[in-house]
């Protein structure tokens, strides 16, 4: 057939046409292509949303941002698209009374006690996935206060991958489950993740992040929640300062090994929530105190990098954290659905004394999470479901909708009016009326970066150097199991060159264990975020050179500030190894010690039901070896008893349970003959387990002279010294070998 002239087609030609389609598609994977709209048009710059002057305010008629964002909030229908994975709790939020002088909203004012509902989540993965996946946790809290909605959405790392929304949606892309074959679920360790990374160098202070202990929290209740971005608080009198959130765990902030994890995810996959709930269901409520950094305006450039950059964080040497109220948990859901399903957290959501800053990550969200539960909960009435509902009363003239479940009377609908004398009328500052904060914004429309924005390195840097040495192990073993999945070796090589950036002896190990040697830098970094008629030059970073050299805060050893004060062994799980034979009597001494200090205790033995003890005593088993694991507990108690300990030594389950607590650095104590199983479970080529860091035995029985030393340790909670000497070990062997 005689083919028409293109500018007399119709749509349904040009759609059909085997040269048009030919022209506008070579390979289905848009290899070789421009990037285009959904429109078709050619995209200049798909890394920077439109501002007003680089450091500007984020422009709505931004529509390639709009598009983009819209596109990636509707894809999944009905799970979150991210957050998926989730669990929630009531609570209440009780004000210091000390912030009067910064903000007016009334939720931190003196006296205030507001009701709150906190959702906790792992990103990556679906609503069937793990709990224990190395992942960001999502840090969500509604606050039901006396003005409206504020939700507090934030995650438990302080800074983000990426500096502008519009890179959004290529960030979830890379890290979800690879599109051609839905594989790995809820896991960073694949080829399109580094991809993206390695060519993506801001994301590289979070990166090390997720890849340090702060990717593996022990429990929810034991990890801090950051608001991530800089807002703004605004007082009475209307002075404004910009804030960055924090809540800080009462119960420090703890992890788990990686290989630890990996078991519990097999043993217990819902480890975090089933921890939450049973905790709030015993009386044992997590507590969180909220506190803020606060920077004069007339300081907002005084630092090294950019506040409004959510790549970075302020160091608490230079701002320190002030507390203003603190959060109680202490009512579990009814409905999983209804409540923690159904709650919608909008970043939009704010009340009087509370704004927000022109980080360009955060303008791009603002409109992202609304749109999202538009999406997700059928329309404009998510608000109406009960879990989502204001306590304060709601007047406007908005009607109708999917879902709507009001009966508004009347027949205004609308302002200004006078047929109802202009009511609902608007509201006063002095009425309680939300006033955005002026800024003079004077720059030219411009889609470009900020040039303070340009410095990717410093604070991955700062977070490497205020590791303990057993922290920055961590952090280069998860590296090479990341690594090690990557199948594409130019990609590991990229990421490799990314983290050479940053310390040489950090990508110097981490290549060591991927059996290459860290690629030639030439002086050149790799940056493909950079517009198509842009200098590269202009987007290269500078040395790495933190503001300060080391942050306590950011390490989460034993004695870093998040833990130093944090002594007590409330709520930790204890097993205790027994089984028919042992000594009763010094089991329920050592429980109701421990118990008194907060603990929780259960007995693994060889078999359920009732345990018969030496000296005709009895107690019930909570489990046995096959039913649980040492994964699932905070420390281990061998009880005494001969007849108890020899059937122990000869249950390989009992042993490797032992093997396993020592090999995850938990605190463990043996009483009398219980230390026979803590010799049976050496290695022979190990260090003895007896004697070792954080072991504490007694040959006597003396359970009075045990306990106080057992809950020591306990409350330090691991002796990582142990993997860290293992591990030393291993290297004098290898350097040996080599020579």
């Amino acid at each position: 057939m005689e083919q028409k002239p293109l500018a007399k087609q119709t749509h349904e030609d040009v759609v059909s046409n085997p040269k048009t389609d030919e022209l506008a598609q070579n390979r289905e994977d848009g290899y070789g292509q421009f990037l285009t709209t959904n429109q078709g048009l050619r995209v200049n710059d798909d890394q920077n949303s439109l501002k007003d002057g680089d450091r500007g305010p984020t422009l709505l008629e931004d529509f390639l941002l709009r598009e983009k964002i819209t596109h990636f909030d509707h894809e999944r229908i009905p799970e979150r698209v991210i957050h998926a994975r989730g669990v929630g709790a009531h609570g209440y939020f009780e004000a210091y009374g000390n912030a009067t002088d910064l903000t007016r909203a009334a939720f931190l004012q003196p006296g205030a006690v507001t009701p709150i509902f906190a959702r906790f989540s792992t990103v990556a993965g679906s609503r069937g996935s793990s709990d224990m996946a190395r992942d960001v946790r999502g840090f969500a809290v509604k606050f039901y206060t006396e003005e409206g909605i504020y939700d507090f959405v934030g995650n438990d790392i302080p800074v983000f991958f990426i500096q502008d929304a519009i890179k959004f949606p290529d960030l979830i892309h890379a890290v979800k489950p690879e599109p051609h074959n839905e594989i790995p679920q809820a896991a960073s360790a694949h080829d399109t993740f580094y991809d993206f990374i390695s060519i993506t160098p801001e994301s590289m202070h979070m990166l090390l992040w997720v890849m340090s202990d702060r990717g593996l929290p022990r429990s929810l209740r034991m990890m801090e929640g950051f608001g991530v971005h800089t807002y703004r608080l605004i007082n009475a009198e209307g002075k404004s300062r910009f804030v960055k959130f924090h809540w800080k765990p009462k119960q420090g902030v703890h992890s788990v090994a990686w290989e630890e994890a990996q078991q519990i995810s097999g043993n217990d996959p819902d480890f975090h929530r089933r921890d939450l709930w049973s905790c709030i269901e015993s009386g044992a409520y997590p507590e969180w105190e909220l506190g803020v950094q606060v920077i004069e305006e007339e300081d907002e450039m005084k630092f090294g990098f950019d506040i409004l950059d959510a790549t970075k964080l302020i160091p608490e040497e230079l701002v320190p954290v002030q507390m203003l109220g603190k959060m109680v948990l202490n009512r579990n859901v009814d409905n999983y659905f209804a409540e923690t399903e159904q709650v919608a957290f909008c970043l939009s959501h704010v009340v009087p004394g509370i704004n927000f800053s022109n980080d360009p990550l955060l303008q791009g969200r603002l409109f992202s999470y609304l749109d999202t539960q538009l999406k997700r909960l059928g329309g404009p009435n998510f608000h109406e479901i009960p879990i989502n509902r204001s306590l304060a009363p709601i007047h406007n003239g908005q009607r109708d909708g999917h879902m709507r479940q009001t009966i508004n009377k009347g027949n205004v609908a609308y302002g200004p009016n006078l047929l109802n004398d202009n009511f609902p009328k608007q509201a006063k500052q002095s009425e309680g009326g939300f006033v955005s904060n002026h800024t003079r914004v004077d720059a030219a429309k411009i889609r470009r970066r900020s040039k303070s924005f340009i410095d990717f390195y410093s604070q991955a840097k700062l977070f490497w150097n205020s590791q303990t040495e057993i922290e920055k192990l961590h952090i280069v073993k998860a590296l090479r199991f990341e690594l090690g999945h990557v199948q594409t070796l130019d990609v590991r090589m990229r990421t490799v060159l990314q983290l050479a950036q940053v310390d040489h002896d950090l990508a110097h190990r981490v290549a060591e264990g991927l059996g290459m040697s860290i690629p030639a830098v030439n002086g050149t970094q790799l940056n493909l975020n950079v517009p198509a008629d842009a200098n590269p030059a202009d987007y290269q970073s500078g040395p790495a050179k933190p503001t300060v050299e080391n942050s306590a805060a950011l390490s989460i050893s034993a004695d870093s500030p998040a833990n130093a004060d944090k002594k007590d062994i409330k709520t930790r799980q204890i097993a205790i190894l027994a089984t028919d034979g042992a000594d009763v009597a010094a089991i329920s001494e050592l429980m109701k010690t421990l118990m008194e200090a907060g603990a929780q205790t259960a007995i693994v033995a060889t078999h359920l039901g009732t345990i018969k003890g030496k000296d005709g005593q009895e107690i019930m088993a909570n489990w046995t070896f096959q039913s649980t694991s040492s994964v699932l507990f905070d420390a281990v108690y061998v009880a005494g008893g001969v007849h108890s300990v020899q059937m122990l030594v000869q249950d390989t389950d009992a042993v490797r349970f032992v093997q396993d607590a020592f090999k995850h650095c938990k605190p463990i104590a043996a009483s009398a003959e219980g230390a026979d199983l803590l010799k049976a479970a050496t290695h022979p080529s190990a260090t003895d387990i007896v004697g070792a860091e954080g072991v504490v035995v007694d040959t006597g029985n003396m359970v009075n002279k045990l306990a106080p030393q057992f809950i020591q340790a306990i409350a330090h909670h691991r002796f990582w010294g142990r993997e860290l000497k293992a591990a030393q070990k291993m290297e004098a062997i290898l350097a040996e070998a080599v020579n």
